[in-house]
Protein backbone atom coordinates (compact mmCIF):
# COMPACT_ATOMS: atom_id res chain seq x y z
CA UNK A 1 0.00 0.00 0.00
CA UNK A 2 2.88 2.65 0.27
CA UNK A 3 5.04 4.18 -2.43
CA UNK A 4 7.09 6.78 -2.93
CA UNK A 5 4.20 9.61 -1.97
CA UNK A 6 3.01 7.67 0.91
CA UNK A 7 0.54 4.97 2.13
CA UNK A 8 -2.82 4.60 0.02
CA UNK A 9 -6.05 5.07 0.73
CA UNK A 10 -7.79 2.54 -0.62
CA UNK A 11 -7.42 -0.89 -2.40
CA UNK A 12 -9.25 -3.49 -4.49
CA UNK A 13 -9.99 -6.14 -2.84
CA UNK A 14 -5.91 -6.71 -1.97
CA UNK A 15 -4.90 -4.27 -4.89
CA UNK A 16 -3.77 -1.29 -3.60
CA UNK A 17 -5.97 1.81 -6.09
CA UNK A 18 -3.66 4.01 -6.87
CA UNK A 19 -6.66 6.64 -7.84
CA UNK A 20 -7.39 7.11 -4.11
CA UNK A 21 -5.10 9.24 -2.83
CA UNK A 22 -3.12 9.64 0.66
CA UNK A 23 -4.52 11.03 3.39
CA UNK A 24 -2.95 12.64 6.54
CA UNK A 25 -5.26 9.91 8.61
CA UNK A 26 -3.81 6.90 6.93
CA UNK A 27 -0.19 8.23 6.94
CA UNK A 28 -0.12 9.38 10.38
CA UNK A 29 -1.79 6.38 11.47
CA UNK A 30 1.30 4.42 9.23
CA UNK A 31 3.76 6.46 11.32
CA UNK A 32 2.43 5.83 14.42
CA UNK A 33 2.49 1.48 13.43
CA UNK A 34 5.95 2.57 12.20
CA UNK A 35 7.45 4.08 14.93
CA UNK A 36 6.08 1.51 17.43
CA UNK A 37 7.46 -1.30 15.82
CA UNK A 38 11.19 -0.05 15.24
CA UNK A 39 10.72 -0.48 11.00
CA UNK A 40 13.51 0.57 8.93
CA UNK A 41 14.14 4.83 8.91
CA UNK A 42 13.28 4.99 5.18
CA UNK A 43 9.55 3.80 6.03
CA UNK A 44 9.48 6.09 9.17
CA UNK A 45 10.65 8.61 7.37
CA UNK A 46 8.53 8.13 4.26
CA UNK A 47 5.13 8.46 6.61
CA UNK A 48 7.00 11.12 8.46
CA UNK A 49 7.61 13.15 5.35
CA UNK A 50 4.10 12.72 3.77
CA UNK A 51 2.59 14.67 7.14
CA UNK A 52 5.49 17.19 7.02
CA UNK A 53 4.66 17.88 3.36
CA UNK A 54 0.75 18.12 4.09
CA UNK A 55 1.40 21.44 6.07
CA UNK A 56 0.01 24.53 4.03
CA UNK A 57 1.34 28.06 3.81
CA UNK A 58 -1.37 29.24 5.65
CA UNK A 59 -0.47 27.24 8.73
CA UNK A 60 -2.97 24.14 7.70
CA UNK A 61 -2.74 20.52 7.32
CA UNK A 62 -4.36 18.72 4.73
CA UNK A 63 -5.94 15.64 5.09
CA UNK A 64 -6.12 14.71 1.62
CA UNK A 65 -3.68 14.66 -1.54
CA UNK A 66 -4.54 13.47 -4.98
CA UNK A 67 -2.87 13.33 -8.56
CA UNK A 68 -0.04 15.80 -6.98
CA UNK A 69 -2.44 18.75 -5.55
CA UNK A 70 -3.47 18.72 -1.97
CA UNK A 71 -7.72 19.47 -1.07
CA UNK A 72 -9.30 21.15 2.01
CA UNK A 73 -12.31 19.15 1.11
CA UNK A 74 -12.11 16.41 3.35
CA UNK A 75 -9.67 18.51 6.20
CA UNK A 76 -11.16 17.73 9.82
CA UNK A 77 -10.11 18.55 13.15
CA UNK A 78 -10.01 15.00 14.22
CA UNK A 79 -7.17 14.42 11.19
CA UNK A 80 -5.43 16.61 12.50
CA UNK A 81 -5.40 15.70 16.12
CA UNK A 82 -4.45 12.00 15.29
CA UNK A 83 -1.19 13.45 13.47
CA UNK A 84 -0.45 15.09 16.23
CA UNK A 85 -0.73 12.20 18.48
CA UNK A 86 1.95 10.55 15.33
CA UNK A 87 4.29 13.14 15.50
CA UNK A 88 4.07 12.81 19.33
CA UNK A 89 4.76 9.00 18.84
CA UNK A 90 7.81 9.54 15.92
CA UNK A 91 9.64 11.37 18.39
CA UNK A 92 10.74 8.25 20.24
CA UNK A 93 11.63 7.28 16.41
CA UNK A 94 15.21 6.07 16.18
CA UNK A 95 15.54 7.82 13.31
CA UNK A 96 16.84 11.51 13.77
CA UNK A 97 15.54 13.51 10.66
CA UNK A 98 12.20 11.52 11.91
CA UNK A 99 12.79 13.04 15.42
CA UNK A 100 13.42 16.24 13.74
CA UNK A 101 10.65 16.31 11.76
CA UNK A 102 7.74 15.22 14.16
CA UNK A 103 9.17 17.95 16.75
CA UNK A 104 8.98 20.90 14.27
CA UNK A 105 5.11 19.41 13.27
CA UNK A 106 4.49 19.42 17.24
CA UNK A 107 5.98 22.83 17.42
CA UNK A 108 3.88 24.19 14.36
CA UNK A 109 0.30 22.38 15.80
CA UNK A 110 0.30 21.53 19.26
CA UNK A 111 -0.72 24.59 20.29
CA UNK A 112 -3.55 24.69 17.70
CA UNK A 113 -5.27 21.98 19.44
CA UNK A 114 -6.19 24.72 22.03
CA UNK A 115 -8.96 25.32 19.55
CA UNK A 116 -10.81 22.28 18.64
CA UNK A 117 -14.04 21.85 18.94
CA UNK A 118 -14.67 18.14 17.78
CA UNK A 119 -13.83 15.59 21.62
CA UNK A 120 -11.84 13.26 19.60
CA UNK A 121 -9.52 15.54 18.33
CA UNK A 122 -8.84 16.75 21.76
CA UNK A 123 -8.62 13.48 22.70
CA UNK A 124 -6.13 12.32 20.15
CA UNK A 125 -4.05 15.62 20.86
CA UNK A 126 -3.98 15.12 24.77
CA UNK A 127 -3.40 11.74 24.30
CA UNK A 128 -0.46 12.26 22.28
CA UNK A 129 1.22 15.03 23.93
CA UNK A 130 0.67 13.20 27.07
CA UNK A 131 2.76 10.13 25.22
CA UNK A 132 5.65 12.53 24.79
CA UNK A 133 8.83 10.78 26.71
CA UNK A 134 12.24 11.48 25.37
CA UNK A 135 12.44 15.18 25.07
CA UNK A 136 10.83 15.40 28.86
CA UNK A 137 7.90 17.15 30.59
CA UNK A 138 8.33 21.09 29.65
CA UNK A 139 6.06 23.75 30.34
CA UNK A 140 4.60 24.44 27.20
CA UNK A 141 3.52 21.22 26.93
CA UNK A 142 2.00 20.82 30.34
CA UNK A 143 -0.24 23.58 29.74
CA UNK A 144 -1.62 22.20 26.65
CA UNK A 145 -2.55 18.77 28.65
CA UNK A 146 -3.76 21.07 31.26
CA UNK A 147 -6.35 22.89 29.19
CA UNK A 148 -6.70 19.95 26.81
CA UNK A 149 -8.33 17.34 29.88
CA UNK A 150 -10.48 20.37 31.28
CA UNK A 151 -11.89 20.97 27.56
CA UNK A 152 -12.95 17.36 27.53
CA UNK A 153 -13.80 17.46 31.11
CA UNK A 154 -16.08 19.83 30.01
CA UNK A 155 -17.82 17.82 27.63
CA UNK A 156 -18.34 14.64 30.40
CA UNK A 157 -19.71 16.85 32.63
CA UNK A 158 -22.37 18.55 29.97
CA UNK A 159 -23.63 15.36 28.64
CA UNK A 160 -23.08 12.66 31.53
CA UNK A 161 -26.11 11.40 33.25
CA UNK A 162 -27.97 8.81 35.19
CA UNK A 163 -26.89 5.23 33.10
CA UNK A 164 -25.78 7.74 29.80
CA UNK A 165 -21.18 7.79 31.17
CA UNK A 166 -19.93 9.57 27.83
CA UNK A 167 -18.68 12.75 26.41
CA UNK A 168 -21.32 13.21 24.11
CA UNK A 169 -25.50 12.32 23.06
CA UNK A 170 -24.28 9.80 20.99
CA UNK A 171 -21.57 7.26 20.51
CA UNK A 172 -19.70 7.41 17.12
CA UNK A 173 -16.54 5.64 15.48
CA UNK A 174 -13.33 5.59 17.41
CA UNK A 175 -15.16 5.54 20.61
CA UNK A 176 -12.38 3.93 22.51
CA UNK A 177 -9.88 7.28 21.96
CA UNK A 178 -12.32 9.29 24.73
CA UNK A 179 -11.40 7.31 27.55
CA UNK A 180 -8.19 6.61 26.34
CA UNK A 181 -7.47 10.04 26.73
CA UNK A 182 -8.60 10.68 30.58
CA UNK A 183 -6.89 7.74 31.63
CA UNK A 184 -3.50 8.53 29.68
CA UNK A 185 -3.66 12.28 31.44
CA UNK A 186 -3.69 10.24 34.81
CA UNK A 187 -0.93 7.94 33.98
CA UNK A 188 0.63 11.32 32.71
CA UNK A 189 0.30 13.67 35.98
CA UNK A 190 -1.46 11.71 38.26
CA UNK A 191 -4.82 13.58 37.61
CA UNK A 192 -7.76 11.89 39.83
CA UNK A 193 -10.29 13.20 38.37
CA UNK A 194 -9.07 12.31 34.89
CA UNK A 195 -9.07 8.70 36.22
CA UNK A 196 -12.46 8.72 37.43
CA UNK A 197 -14.38 10.18 34.32
CA UNK A 198 -11.61 7.65 32.43
CA UNK A 199 -12.87 4.71 34.20
CA UNK A 200 -16.45 5.54 33.92
CA UNK A 201 -16.33 6.21 30.57
CA UNK A 202 -14.62 3.14 29.62
CA UNK A 203 -16.54 0.71 31.80
CA UNK A 204 -19.72 2.47 29.98
CA UNK A 205 -18.30 1.52 26.82
CA UNK A 206 -17.15 -1.59 27.21
CA UNK A 207 -20.65 -2.43 28.57
CA UNK A 208 -22.00 -1.78 25.67
CA UNK A 209 -19.20 -3.12 23.31
CA UNK A 210 -18.90 -6.60 25.09
CA UNK A 211 -22.44 -6.73 26.12
CA UNK A 212 -22.32 -10.32 24.15
CA UNK A 213 -19.46 -11.30 25.78
CA UNK A 214 -17.50 -11.05 22.62
CA UNK A 215 -16.27 -7.63 21.05
CA UNK A 216 -19.58 -6.44 19.34
CA UNK A 217 -18.73 -2.84 17.65
CA UNK A 218 -21.21 0.06 17.17
CA UNK A 219 -22.31 0.21 13.49
CA UNK A 220 -21.68 2.91 11.23
CA UNK A 221 -25.41 3.25 9.86
CA UNK A 222 -27.06 5.13 12.14
CA UNK A 223 -24.53 5.13 15.25
CA UNK A 224 -25.69 5.08 18.68
CA UNK A 225 -27.81 7.80 19.55
CA UNK A 226 -28.80 7.96 23.46
CA UNK A 227 -31.87 6.71 23.49
CA UNK A 228 -32.11 4.84 20.43
CA UNK A 229 -30.77 1.31 19.11
CA UNK A 230 -27.60 -0.13 18.22
CA UNK A 231 -26.70 -0.43 14.68
CA UNK A 232 -24.89 -3.81 14.07
CA UNK A 233 -23.42 -3.09 10.89
CA UNK A 234 -20.91 -2.32 9.60
CA UNK A 235 -18.69 -2.44 11.64
CA UNK A 236 -15.39 -1.11 10.71
CA UNK A 237 -11.50 -2.27 12.38
CA UNK A 238 -10.57 0.67 12.89
CA UNK A 239 -13.21 1.21 16.41
CA UNK A 240 -11.63 -2.32 17.37
CA UNK A 241 -8.58 -1.00 17.41
CA UNK A 242 -9.54 2.29 19.12
CA UNK A 243 -11.13 -0.27 21.76
CA UNK A 244 -8.31 -1.92 22.61
CA UNK A 245 -5.99 0.92 23.22
CA UNK A 246 -8.55 2.16 25.56
CA UNK A 247 -8.59 -1.08 27.51
CA UNK A 248 -4.47 -0.96 27.26
CA UNK A 249 -4.44 2.24 28.85
CA UNK A 250 -7.22 1.59 31.61
CA UNK A 251 -4.61 -1.65 32.21
CA UNK A 252 -1.50 0.89 32.41
CA UNK A 253 -3.68 3.19 34.88
CA UNK A 254 -4.72 0.55 37.20
CA UNK A 255 -3.97 -2.85 36.32
CA UNK A 256 -6.92 -4.04 36.13
CA UNK A 257 -7.16 -7.96 34.46
CA UNK A 258 -10.40 -7.61 33.57
CA UNK A 259 -9.19 -4.65 31.02
CA UNK A 260 -6.54 -6.96 29.87
CA UNK A 261 -8.68 -9.87 29.06
CA UNK A 262 -11.43 -7.78 27.36
CA UNK A 263 -8.35 -6.34 25.19
CA UNK A 264 -7.48 -10.07 24.26
CA UNK A 265 -11.13 -10.74 23.58
CA UNK A 266 -11.07 -7.44 21.30
CA UNK A 267 -8.09 -8.84 19.34
CA UNK A 268 -9.96 -11.94 18.63
CA UNK A 269 -12.46 -9.62 17.08
CA UNK A 270 -9.95 -9.33 13.77
CA UNK A 271 -9.77 -13.58 14.12
CA UNK A 272 -13.65 -14.41 13.65
CA UNK A 273 -14.66 -14.26 17.86
CA UNK A 274 -17.22 -11.33 16.60
CA UNK A 275 -21.15 -11.15 15.56
CA UNK A 276 -20.52 -12.65 11.87
CA UNK A 277 -18.23 -15.53 12.98
CA UNK A 278 -16.01 -14.47 10.46
CA UNK A 279 -12.07 -13.63 10.00
CA UNK A 280 -11.10 -9.95 9.24
CA UNK A 281 -7.51 -11.97 8.79
CA UNK A 282 -6.25 -12.64 5.33
CA UNK A 283 -2.92 -15.20 5.73
CA UNK A 284 -1.96 -14.73 2.00
CA UNK A 285 -2.00 -10.80 2.38
CA UNK A 286 -0.93 -10.08 5.95
CA UNK A 287 -3.78 -7.51 5.24
CA UNK A 288 -7.10 -7.21 7.09
CA UNK A 289 -10.99 -6.88 5.57
CA UNK A 290 -12.42 -3.60 5.49
CA UNK A 291 -15.49 -4.61 7.89
CA UNK A 292 -18.24 -6.74 8.81
CA UNK A 293 -21.40 -6.23 6.82
CA UNK A 294 -25.06 -7.61 7.01
CA UNK A 295 -23.11 -9.91 3.98
CA UNK A 296 -20.50 -10.95 5.81
CA UNK A 297 -17.00 -9.20 4.87
CA UNK A 298 -16.09 -6.18 2.98
CA UNK A 299 -13.58 -8.07 0.75
CA UNK A 300 -11.41 -4.69 0.49
CA UNK A 301 -8.25 -4.49 2.37
CA UNK A 302 -7.36 -0.17 2.66
CA UNK A 303 -4.93 1.50 4.61
CA UNK A 304 -7.01 2.54 7.92
CA UNK A 305 -7.41 -1.93 8.21
CA UNK A 306 -4.40 -2.66 7.99
CA UNK A 307 -3.10 -0.29 10.04
CA UNK A 308 -5.72 -0.93 12.68
CA UNK A 309 -4.95 -4.56 13.02
CA UNK A 310 -1.50 -3.98 13.40
CA UNK A 311 -1.49 -1.59 15.95
CA UNK A 312 -3.29 -3.99 17.58
CA UNK A 313 -1.06 -6.38 17.27
CA UNK A 314 1.55 -4.13 19.05
CA UNK A 315 -1.22 -2.70 21.62
CA UNK A 316 -1.50 -6.99 22.84
CA UNK A 317 2.08 -7.64 22.29
CA UNK A 318 3.09 -4.64 24.32
CA UNK A 319 0.76 -5.52 26.92
CA UNK A 320 1.52 -9.18 27.59
CA UNK A 321 5.15 -7.84 28.28
CA UNK A 322 4.14 -5.74 30.67
CA UNK A 323 1.67 -8.38 32.39
CA UNK A 324 4.89 -11.01 32.00
CA UNK A 325 7.06 -8.10 33.55
CA UNK A 326 4.65 -7.99 36.47
CA UNK A 327 4.60 -11.59 37.26
CA UNK A 328 8.17 -12.42 36.89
Amino acid sequence: MTDHCGMLQFSRLDKPDKNSGYTLDDNARALMVASLNDLPDEEVINYARFLYQAQQADGSWSNYYSHQVYSSRFDSEDSIGRAVLACAIGLDSESALVQDLCLQMLMNHAAKSLHFSSPRAIAYALTGLCKIKSHGKNNWQNMIIERLGNNLLAFYDTWHGPDWYWFENYLTYCNGILPQAMLAAYNYNGNKKALKVGRETLDFLCSILFRRGYLNIIGNQGWYQRGGTIPWFDQQPVDAASAICALHEGYLAIGSREYSEMALQGYLWYLGKNINTLSLYDPLTGGCFDALTPEGVNRNQGAEAVLSLLLTEYTISNMLQIKAEHTS
